[in-house]
């Protein structure tokens, strides 16, 4: 009898050095949502090289860990995740001396996101590895590009009906945009509290793009608009795009000061892709630094996603409006293509291509080509949609932009 009392009370000794007490029913349910997200990336292969790190991510922030990630509850019930602690000296002259700052691993990773670092390194990964030929060689693709941010515009007037404040709905509105950097980017500065749901969201209908976009294509065109062939474009020197990137560059910056670090890495990533004697920064853009960051965005993102914050009704909400966001912003650059061929009969666009206005590069022209085949299999999109693909990265950094001027306290 006393050998049992005696196990038992060891075992209930070690079972207080595990964290098993600790677990709450928020974070069981965030296991599942883990589960879908690596399922969604491992087995169906969506955006995997997000969703994967998101996903992980979030199972760290949903797991008793020690040495990870600090956090703490505010006011209104909201975590908030990587809060380093600052140890100093106060001075005789009435300043601070920091002596040491303290914290577990992803309170520092973290700050990538947190000091707008992560995001604008991304964009010089897009840029390295974005061909802007397309768009140079017909300039009309850029108004695609703008009419598909019809759905930021309009998720952000719905969101604030709905109740979120202006600063929200904007962070809401650009997961229309279907450019996870910009979304994170933005919501960092103006919703930081959002930032797990509208991360996740703006990742998976990236990800979800084959499924959400080609009825949204065949219902707003007829056939014989699906089989329009375009003309061949021209070939675009190294000149023209090394110019395009630096009027771009200066251009956008004067008129929108709070997208420059989105924008000048973007056209410093493709200004060194198109000069053609930085090869070994070129490549390094291409491959080891684009490939780190997504790993720490990935994961740090996915940190925010602690089940008290995340498993909210707002949270649903949100989803719900970005799916909304996508839809429209699909719908506008399709719709905008319709109306380009009103005024340009002799040289038609095909308004399958106006769906990539949306920023999902490569993978909204891809559908663009896939559809545009399914009409008739003897037409090629791809080229003629990359135009207002990346035309659509340029036009959700400048409105992320334009709300970040204009909305940041």
């Amino acid at each position: 009898m006393n050998l049992l009392v005696d196990i038992f009370r060891d075992f209930a000794a070690f079972f207080q050095l595990t964290a098993f007490s600790s677990v709450t029913w928020q974070m069981a349910v965030m296991w599942g949502v883990c589960a879908v997200l690596l399922y969604l990336g491992v087995h169906k292969k969506f955006e995997p090289l997000l969703l994967v790190p998101i996903a992980f991510g979030a199972l760290l922030a949903n797991l008793p860990t020690e040495g990870m990630i600090t956090s703490r509850v505010l006011a209104d019930g909201m975590v908030e995740t990587g809060v380093l602690t600052v140890h100093g000296t106060a001075l005789d002259t009435g300043g601070f001396r920091i002596d040491h700052i303290t914290g577990g691993l992803y309170d520092f990773l973290s700050q990538g996101i947190k000091l707008e670092i992560f995001p604008p390194l991304i964009f010089l990964g897009i840029g390295a590895l974005t061909d802007f030929g397309p768009l140079i060689a017909n300039p009309r693709t850029l108004l695609l590009g703008a009419a598909a941010q019809l759905g930021v515009l309009a998720t952000f007037l719905g969101a604030g009906l709905l109740g979120f404040n202006a600063q929200q709905s904007a962070s809401i509105g650009i997961i229309g945009g279907a450019d996870g950097p910009t979304a994170i980017f933005l919501t960092s500065k103006l919703a930081p509290e959002l930032l797990g749901a509208v991360a996740v969201a703006a990742y998976t209908y990236m990800a979800l793009v084959p499924l959400i976009q080609p009825p949204i294509m065949r219902a707003l065109t007829t056939m014989k608009e699906r089989k329009i062939r375009m003309q061949s474009l021209r070939q675009v020197s190294r000149l023209e795009k090394l110019v395009f990137a630096l009027l771009v560059t200066i251009t956008v910056i004067l008129l929108v000061p709070a997208a420059a670090p989105l924008i000048g890495m973007l056209m410093l990533g493709n200004f060194l892709r198109e000069c053609g004697v930085t090869e070994r920064l070129l490549k390094a853009s291409q491959n080891e630094i684009i490939n780190v960051v997504t790993i720490f965005l990935g994961t740090s993102v996915g940190i925010t996603m602690a089940g008290e914050s995340f498993l909210r009704p707002q949270t649903l909400l949100i989803i719900g409006l970005g799916i909304v966001a996508f839809g429209l912003g699909t719908a506008g650059g399709v719709l905008a293509a319709k109306l380009l061929n009103l005024f340009s009969r002799h040289n038609p666009i095909n308004p399958l291509i106006g769906s990539a206005g949306v920023s999902a590069v490569p993978m909204a022209a891809r559908v663009s080509q896939v559809e545009g085949q399914k009409a008739d299999p003897s037409n090629f999109l791809l080229m003629h949609a990359m135009g207002p693909n990346v035309a659509g990265v340029i036009g959700t950094a400048v409105l992320a932009g334009f709300y970040i001027a204009t909305l940041r306290h």
